[in-house]
């Protein structure tokens, strides 16, 4: 089973569990919290990711980790249970399943834009306003900055990819100057 299906299934059965208890946005922070936690400190992902190290030793640090933290139960036991499953090493993309799986439950998409400069606030709400009556959905944008695009604007919201970058363009004239 790969490790994104596995992700998948933690990120439902937390989300089933955290929507029930009203509990989603603050569990979710706090899984987003240590999952950062583990990606800053190699030493500490490659603890809870060793074969080697008891799962005795795992769960001592992690419930020092806890501790100090100070989580909601809800996430204190989900982590365990990551931890004794084998699977805390994993957190990163178990918190991205779970921010995708809360997502699509609330009717979010997420979309990437670049852009060659940065856009103002009134073109950004502009394109976000566009993208949400495309999608039918509320739009969350990330937004980048590619001067190599020239100009234009390059979106992916999910699998779909709308470039309409100069880039993009002068590649496609080139083409069909080929052709002709």
């Amino acid at each position: 089973m790969s490790i994104t299906t596995v992700a998948n299934r933690y990120a439902k059965a937390l989300a089933d569990v955290i929507m029930e208890r009203g509990q989603t946005l603050a569990v979710a922070d706090e899984i987003a919290a240590f999952s950062e936690l583990v990606e800053q400190n190699s030493e500490l992902r490659d603890v809870f990711a060793s074969p080697v190290i008891a799962l005795d030793r795992k769960k001592a640090v992690l419930r020092e980790l806890l501790a100090r933290m100070q989580f909601r139960p809800t996430t204190n036991n989900f982590l365990q249970l990551l931890l004794t499953n084998q699977r805390l090493h994993q957190i990163d993309g178990v918190r991205a399943s779970l921010m995708k799986e809360l997502d699509e439950r609330a009717g979010v998409v997420s979309a990437d834009v670049t852009t060659a400069r940065v856009l103002a606030a009134t073109e950004q709400e502009h394109l976000l306003n566009q993208l949400q009556a495309a999608t039918g959905k509320r739009v969350r944008v990330n937004f980048k900055i590619d001067p190599e695009i020239i100009g234009g604007v390059v979106t992916r919201v999910g699998s779909l990819i709308y470039d309409g970058s100069i880039k993009n363009q002068l590649a496609l004239m080139k083409q069909q100057l080929a052709k002709g």
